[in-house]
């Protein structure tokens, strides 16, 4: 055992404002009035002075002003939206068709076609962009797809 092991442990704790006589009482050691000198009052986010965390840590991400409405589809949605309606399209599909039926949200301005997936049926596609390979694998199927320059 050595001395600077020992600790003391019969420690009285101090019981703030219970009189003048108990070194701790009237203020309670908060000093006089102001906001910090009254109960259940924390001022939130201070770090007296510091520059608060949330102010030093960076800002990330923002919402784009011009934010591109963009609905894309790929040829296998296209290929299980006529397999579970098992019609004849006799209009071609394009945007407002699908936003009709609830297939895309009323929110998009434009429609990309993308080649993922195989198409069966031979279809008129109407659309505003289309990668290379949707319009090969279109083509090859027989159908025919139009794009719309705006």
């Amino acid at each position: 055992m050595l001395l600077n092991s020992l600790h003391k442990n019969n420690k009285k704790k101090v019981r703030v404002g219970r009189g003048i006589g108990s070194g701790k009482g009237k203020t309670s050691s908060r000093g006089h009035k102001g906001q910090k000198s009254r109960s259940g009052v924390a001022i939130k986010s201070f770090e007296g002075g510091q520059m608060p965390l949330y102010r030093r840590l960076p800002k990330r991400g923002f919402k784009a002003i011009k934010e591109k409405k963009l609905a894309i589809l790929n040829l296998s949605k296209i290929q299980n939206i006529f397999e579970k309606s098992k019609t004849e399209l006799k209009i071609p599909l394009d945007l407002k068709y699908l936003q009709d039926k609830k297939l895309v949200h009323k929110k998009y301005l434009k429609l990309k076609i993308l080649g993922t997936g195989e198409l069966k049926k031979k279809l008129d596609i109407t659309a505003n962009f289309a990668s290379k390979n949707a319009q090969q694998k279109i083509e090859k199927v027989g159908g025919k797809l139009n794009i719309i320059k705006k």
